[in-house]
């Protein structure tokens, strides 16, 4: 089977190492051991792996499919950004593959291996957050170096050349911060993640902006830092019970939508005595009791702009390489767990 198709899938199991550490090991990184590096690129050589096997089918034909890959489907944002792709891509003819990639850097890389296999002209992606954990964009850089088009969304790196669609989340974070600032709140807690996530850093930076800015001292006790995206109840119910905030953002709906039961189960009422504002506009926001203040970030259009600029390298004569990010703008959707 390995004589067959090699993948890095298959090099990372023969040899009982991470994918992770076969792509980093193939690209000569000076992280590998000079005894690992060896060991792995001499089993490539064997079983005849071609760095640029992932896209060399892309190169000569056209599928007219194009291939998402996402981080979940839980959070309301990325079904949204899904539509959007699908919406601008059907008009023009194109199908959409959509792979999950379930926050995993290994999946992320599989889905890669597998979409590239002749079955797509071209990726937009959002990146998963073991991938920007382990700051490994090799099997990104392997795509766009062979001009296979490649259009990153929402969670983007600058270490990979090629077009870009994001939002500007300093400027929501900092949109919502100043709204509670506005209400005076004495308080204001962000309930986020680990920085190694660009949006959450970026989010996080608006925060301690619109602090800074009013003359509040940011307070280390006010801000939790969750491992991952996945929700945590334990963290968030210590967090609201011992921090006494009178307001909470948080980077997703989802956190927030929590916080606020949490909230309600110590007796508190919202927005009287506690204000919440979350990440993304979803059907949560709206449904809740009481609904959510959010910050919409525009999933439906962010998908449609990436398929557009993805469409259009791929039917591009032009040989020239040249990048454009696009940066929307929050927009802040009032509700009921802020004081109006």
């Amino acid at each position: 089977m390995l004589k067959k198709k090699i993948t890095l899938k298959h090099i990372a199991r023969e040899l009982e190492v991470s994918i992770s550490t076969v792509s980093k090991a193939l690209k000569n990184s000076e992280e590998i051991s000079r005894e690992t590096k060896e060991k792995i690129q001499a089993f490539a050589k064997l079983y005849n792996y071609k760095p640029n096997n992932i896209a060399i089918s892309l190169k000569n034909k056209r599928t007219k499919n194009i291939g998402v890959v996402i981080p979940d489907i839980v959070h309301h944002f990325f079904t949204t950004v899904v539509r959007g792709i699908e919406k601008y891509a059907n008009t023009k003819g194109y199908n959409v593959i959509v792979c999950l990639s379930d926050e995993s850097f290994d999946k992320e890389v599989i889905n890669m291996e597998l979409l590239a296999n002749g079955s797509i002209d071209g990726f937009i992606m959002s990146l998963s957050s073991g991938t920007q954990k382990e700051n490994d964009y090799n099997h990104l850089k392997e795509v766009t170096e062979q001009g296979i088009p490649l259009v990153l969304f929402d969670r983007i790196t600058n270490e990979v050349d090629c077009d870009k669609v994001i939002i500007d989340d300093a400027l929501g974070a900092y949109l919502a911060t100043k709204k509670l600032i506005e209400q005076n709140r004495k308080r204001i807690g962000i309930i986020t993640t680990s920085d190694y996530l660009s949006v959450s850093k970026a989010r996080t930076t608006g925060y301690q902006k619109a602090l800074k800015e009013f003359g509040i001292s940011e307070e280390d006790e006010l801000i939790l830092k969750m491992p991952s995206m996945e929700m945590n109840e334990k963290l968030i119910k210590e967090f609201i019970k011992n921090s006494q905030v009178d307001a909470i953002l948080t980077v997703n709906e989802i956190f927030s939508i929590y916080g606020m039961q949490v909230a309600q189960d110590l007796g508190l009422k919202i927005p009287e005595d506690i204000s919440f504002i979350g990440f993304t506009d979803g059907l949560l926001s709206k449904y809740a009791n009481p609904s959510l203040t959010s910050i919409a970030q525009h999933g439906e259009r962010m998908g449609e702009i990436s398929a557009e600029m993805l469409i259009q390298k791929i039917e591009s004569e032009n040989e020239e390489e040249s990048y454009k990010t696009k940066i929307l703008e929050p927009t802040l959707i009032e509700r009921d767990s802020t004081i109006n």
